[in-house]
């Protein structure tokens, strides 16, 4: 049964469900997205498949990620129910879904929140200069529209996960600024579970010409994150793109405290694999750091959740020993 301490680390046993690679913005850093109508969509009965295979694994969170269907285009319908039949289907076979699937409109949001115990959205950075730079193809990214779906959530009461990413021609006082937005949000809703700090790791499929963000900076910035995020937001960083160890452990004394979905494939960067829950631990345990599941909700927000959604929390909870989460 895992025991939780101040010297605890989380991660989610995760495997993600990409419904389409197909995205109509064109961020110039992604390594993730296909052109509109050049990728098929999973079928249901793919997914079935996959989730018979993943029963008796011990995978819990089920991570919808999914390219962007245009909100005019005639798609945008089927493209959501997919989604949404997608969370019903790995509910109903007794995982927890989590979707992140860009931005989406509050009633899109409203109907997601009966079939996933907790959402995600990146914010990246909400300085608009982007929109010239690495986002001028990426209507979606705009940073108000971004920052509103943070605030749907909250009104919606639906757990959620944010981020920053790191290097992508930002300044260090507009992450600053993002951190503070972020903040300010989660003060006024309390709903915001965690936020990641993403360092850009350069892929083979981006056009986007620049060196990856220095790992070695990444303990000052959770801890600036630390100084200006509530205690009850965790910091979460992807250990697949911290390749150093040394600095890795680093950014966990800096106050990171969750590794995220840990999963075969990391969809977001397929350059960098996940490095596996075995050889985590064996990385933390020398220097007293324990590594324990999680789910994709935390217990503070239980009491947001309601039907199958609440009976599946319970079970899980039960099953992993999970009964409280460190502050």
């Amino acid at each position: 049964m895992p025991f939780f301490s101040s010297r605890s680390i989380t991660y989610s046993p995760a495997y993600t469900i990409v419904p389409t690679y197909e995205c109509f913005n064109r961020c110039t850093y992604c390594n993730f997205r296909t052109d509109p109508g050049n990728d098929s969509w999973m079928s249901l009965s793919t997914a079935k498949n996959i989730f018979k295979r993943l029963q008796n694994q011990n995978v819990c969170e089920i991570l919808i990620l999914s390219g962007e269907v245009h909100p005019n285009s005639s798609r945008r319908e089927k493209w959501f129910n997919l989604i949404y039949d997608l969370c019903e289907l790995a509910l109903s076979m007794g995982f927890l879904p989590h979707t992140n699937a860009g931005h989406l409109s509050f009633e899109e949001m409203q109907k997601l929140k009966k079939v996933n115990v907790s959402m995600g959205l990146m914010l990246e950075q909400i300085t608009p200069y982007l929109l010239q730079t690495v986002h001028k193809h990426a209507p979606s990214k705009n940073p108000e529209l971004r920052l509103q779906q943070l605030q749907w959530a909250g009104e919606l009461k639906i757990p959620f996960t944010t981020g920053l990413l790191l290097g992508i021609g930002e300044t260090e006082q507009d992450s600053w600024d993002t951190l503070t937005a972020i903040s300010q949000l989660h003060q006024n809703y309390q709903h915001i579970q965690e936020v990641i700090l993403q360092p850009h790791s350069p892929g083979t499929q981006q056009s986007f010409d620049a060196e990856p963000f220095n790992p070695h900076q990444l303990p000052e910035v959770i801890a600036k994150a630390r100084e200006i995020l509530p205690e009850d937001i965790k910091i979460q960083i992807p250990p697949n793109l911290v390749k150093d160890k040394q600095w890795l452990l680093a950014c966990i004394e800096a106050g990171a405290r969750d590794l995220g979905g840990i999963s075969p494939i990391d969809e977001v960067n397929p350059d960098y694999p996940h490095i596996q829950e075995n050889e985590l631990r064996e990385m933390l345990h020398p220097r007293g750091w324990d590594l324990v599941p999680r789910l994709p909700v935390y217990p503070q927000f239980d009491g947001w959740l309601s039907g199958d959604l609440e009976i599946g929390v319970k079970r899980w909870r039960e099953e992993f020993g999970i009964l409280l989460f460190p502050n």
